[in-house]
């Protein structure tokens, strides 16, 4: 994936509603045309994990379908 004109200052970061916790801590979420970019709520700065569209939604599918569930 090339990400050599990715404008991360750009991205519109958002995280889920329901995502409230006691520590205020939670994952962020941008979409990055191509990509879907990760980050940390609490410490944005330290950069973003960024995986390509499809590896994301096949992500969510299985999060969704309760393979990680325990």
């Amino acid at each position: 994936m090339d990400l050599s004109q990715a404008r991360w200052f750009e991205a519109r970061w958002f995280k889920a509603t329901a995502s409230a916790s006691s520590n205020g801590g939670c994952v962020e979420v941008a979409d990055l045309d191509t990509a879907t970019g990760l980050r940390d709520s609490r410490t944005p700065e330290a950069g973003a994990h960024v995986v390509a569209r499809p590896v994301f939604a096949a992500f969510l599918d299985d999060v969704r379908a309760g393979r990680y569930d325990r």
